[in-house]
């Protein structure tokens, strides 16, 4: 290895390392509680050092916010769906979703729950074009499309569908992660149910007639 890639090396690992100090900060005390002098303490090193990393909080708010949404990106938008049924793609994103927001409980409740501007620029989809902007939202708009392929859908009415959806599958994440202690399998009857029925129900609710 020459000493340009050791170099490089090194500082991917540095950043990773402020990232993972910066993502369990919020996850216990929350996006406003983060400070740069709270990472250093954490990591070790002295808030200069960080500084040489990232300019300021806020770019590693925004680090720490794009890692989670491309874990949910990733989760909805699995190649392994690409050859079933609308339906079934959508059962499964669905499901995904929820298993994903699951696997990083406390950050994704952090990131939710939070009213900041920085925050809220990549936790809102609930205004009108959201899914032009938002690609988690679009792979949802583009499988209720093709659930409506034969008949003339709405546009407006597909991004609200989707929106509804997400709204519905939010409240469930956010109750599964406060009860905790379920038993693991009634935690997979609720999601099973939960994806199988409510969402198709939603979804063939506004099928356009």
């Amino acid at each position: 290895m020459t000493i340009e890639k050791r170099r490089e090396r090194e500082k991917e690992e540095m950043k990773e390392l402020i990232l993972s100090a910066a993502s369990d900060i919020i996850a216990i005390e929350g996006f406003d509680k983060l400070s740069i002098r709270k990472i250093a303490k954490k990591i070790e090193y002295s808030p200069a050092i960080i500084y040489h990393y990232f300019n300021d909080k806020e770019e590693i708010l925004n680090n720490v916010m794009q890692r989670g949404y491309k874990k949910i990106i990733s989760a909805v938008s699995s190649t392994e769906m690409k050859n079933t049924s609308p339906e079934e793609r959508l059962v499964e994103m669905t499901r995904n979703y929820i298993e994903a927001a699951l696997n990083m409980p406390d950050e994704f409740m952090a990131a939710q729950l939070n009213k900041s501007n920085e925050a809220l620029k990549h936790t809102s989809w609930l205004f009108k074009g959201a899914s032009k902007e938002k690609l988690a939202l679009s792979e949802l708009c583009q499988c209720l499309q093709d659930i409506y392929k034969d008949k003339e859908a709405d546009e407006n009415t597909i991004e609200l569908t989707a929106q509804m959806i997400a709204v519905s599958t939010l409240g469930l994440i956010m109750k599964l992660t406060v009860e905790r202690n379920l038993v693991e399998e009634q935690r997979q009857r609720l999601i099973d149910f939960y994806s199988k029925e409510i969402v198709l129900r939603i979804a063939n609710g506004n099928k356009i007639k």
